[in-house]
């Protein structure tokens, strides 16, 4: 399969991740190309939901929830376990999985005690397997 984006759209791209808001005007400078030529690639790479959506990242630890866990659960309980995760507050990520596990979930707390609650409410649904994170390496790496 051919790559479909060029060498112009791949820049566009990688500036856009680095910052979502930065003007137009910015992106044309820094690629040498007219602003009106930058919009137009803008355009057709969300026309081709090659750019889903735009967004804003927090940090977690000054919104007081940070304490990262991926939770490795085994339910066959599938339509109730998600509609548990979309409306707990905790669940930042939720990943269908092959292998022992059918589910991989990213939860987000202020504490330890805080995680044991979410995990008592989840116990209902089907056994579990918990890895509290230690240390952020890095997270939503740019990858073009």
């Amino acid at each position: 399969m051919s790559d479909p984006l060029d060498d112009i759209d791949k820049k566009i791209l990688l500036l856009l991740q680095h910052n979502a808001r930065m003007p137009i005007s910015q992106i044309s400078k820094e690629i040498s190309m007219s602003q009106p030529s930058v919009k137009e690639r803008i355009i057709k790479l969300e026309e081709k939901n090659i750019i889903a959506e735009y967004g804003t990242a927090l940090n977690l630890r000054e919104l007081n929830r940070g304490t990262t866990t991926f939770i490795l659960v085994k339910t066959e309980q599938c339509e109730r376990f998600v509609e548990f995760c979309k409306g707990a507050k905790e669940v930042t990520d939720l990943f269908r999985i092959s292998g022992e596990y059918n589910y991989l979930i990213k939860v987000q707390t202020a504490t330890v005690e805080e995680l044991a609650e979410f995990q008592d409410a989840l116990v209902q649904l089907g056994p579990s397997k918990s890895h509290i994170s230690l240390k952020n390496i890095f997270e939503n790496r740019i990858v073009l």
